[in-house]
């Protein structure tokens, strides 16, 4: 992939989910990531969920395209010394273990600085690396649990609800990837390295944005409401004969045109309804209406009837609608990997695009070790013997 960090080399510890997501979307923009692997299975994520084939998951497959993978046990020193020679060579070292992991390994930023003083360190934890619950274990779960998510997501008085896609982790690896650049260029500038601290808590947070400012203003307790909005009426699901879509009525011009199509103009102008502040404070009136007139056409009937008014509207397409939106196989966000043992797999490809992405060519996720050979001999100029008694002493 040739993009505009060709010329950056990540060394990636990270397992799971935020930190290879992170590494993935470097490398989607032409970074060489080199994966490191403990020999002994490799990522986690290798064998969750459907498998391809031995060691290679879906899960994996989704979030390792474009990188490397190198197995090293650094838990042994003979391993921490072939790490520090590609530390020599590296630009970035990413990881999202617990605060302290790091150290013990040895390969924390305050080791890594004298052995490379522009090295930069991108650390991913559930909680950061200082306050006084630094130390706790987190998952995404809990991560949208104490960020406030779940307490605003799913219908009022119903259980707590977790998102569908899993933003405790996601937010994180998007903060650390544009963390990361922002590093390069601070480099470029400065000359120095410097360290990265990410706390997946902290960006769960900020995605509260102005649900958080409204309560630091009014002090109301948010509570869930469903697909709907805090603020803007309508702006919600409504379930039509057949299915659901989505309106959005952001801005009054919207609101005239809905009311055209729903056979209700008389309402366009209402006291009660005619402004968004009026349609929020009289919504208990005004959207049993609206229910009950949606329910009279299918979904695709009152999309053309939107689409016609330029009124913003969306069906509610299940994944497998999603992966073959037109829209989206436009853009090229379903493409098309070799993969070493399974042959041809389609996976969700690179949602930037950019004039400075010239070659938009993807490699699926590697095979645990699949580039030990590449990395140890044409990177650092091991012999084959040398290699063979790493493997050997299961160094690699």
């Amino acid at each position: 992939m040739k993009g505009p960090l060709s010329d950056v080399r990540i060394l990636d510890l990270s397992r799971m989910l935020a930190g290879p997501f992170a590494s993935m979307m470097l490398a989607d923009l032409g970074a060489e990531v080199i994966k490191i692997e403990d020999p002994d299975g490799g990522d986690k994520t290798r064998t969750m969920g459907p498998k391809l084939s031995e060691g290679q998951s879906a899960y994996f497959l989704s979030i390792n395209r474009n990188k490397k993978s190198l197995t090293l046990d650094l838990r042994k020193e003979r391993a921490r010394e072939v790490f520090y020679k590609l530390v020599k060579m590296a630009d970035v070292v990413l990881d999202n273990f617990r605060p302290g992991v790091l150290e013990r390994l040895g390969c924390d930023h305050e080791k890594l600085k004298p052995i490379n003083p522009k090295i930069l360190s991108c650390s991913i934890s559930s909680f950061g690396h200082t306050g006084p619950d630094k130390d706790l274990p987190g998952f995404d779960l809990i991560l949208q649990a104490r960020g406030g998510a779940m307490s605003i997501t799913g219908e009022q008085g119903r259980p707590p609800v977790r998102m569908g896609i899993p933003t405790g982790d996601l937010a994180g690896a998007m903060s650390a990837a544009y963390a990361v650049m922002a590093a390069l260029y601070s480099r470029e500038k400065t000359g120095a390295g410097q360290k990265i601290d990410i706390s997946l808590l902290d960006c769960q947070a900020s995605l509260l944005t102005y649900v958080a400012q409204y309560y630091i203003l009014d002090g109301k307790i948010p509570g869930p409401i469903g697909s709907g909005h805090q603020t803007v009426v309508p702006y919600q699901a409504f379930k039509t004969r057949d299915d659901y879509i989505v309106i959005a009525i952001f801005i009054e011009k919207f609101w005239e045109k809905l009311c055209k199509i729903l056979g209700i103009e008389h309402l366009a102008n209402d006291p009660k309804f005619s402004t968004n502040d009026r349609r929020r404070e009289n919504k208990k009136e005004l959207l049993p209406m609206l229910e009950r007139i949606f329910m009279e056409k299918t979904s695709s009937e009152w999309l053309k009837l939107a689409s016609e008014e330029g009124i913003p509207s969306a069906p509610v397409n299940t994944v497998d609608k999603v992966i073959s939106d037109p829209q989206l196989m436009a853009r090229n966000m379903l493409v098309e990997v070799d993969h070493p043992s399974y042959g041809k797999v389609k996976i969700l490809g690179n949602p930037v695009k950019m004039s400075g992405l010239t070659e938009e060519t993807f490699t699926a996720a590697p095979t645990l070790g699949e580039h030990n050979k590449e990395i140890l001999s044409g990177l650092l100029g091991y012999s084959q013997e040398e290699i063979d008694k790493l493997k050997k002493d299961k160094i690699i």
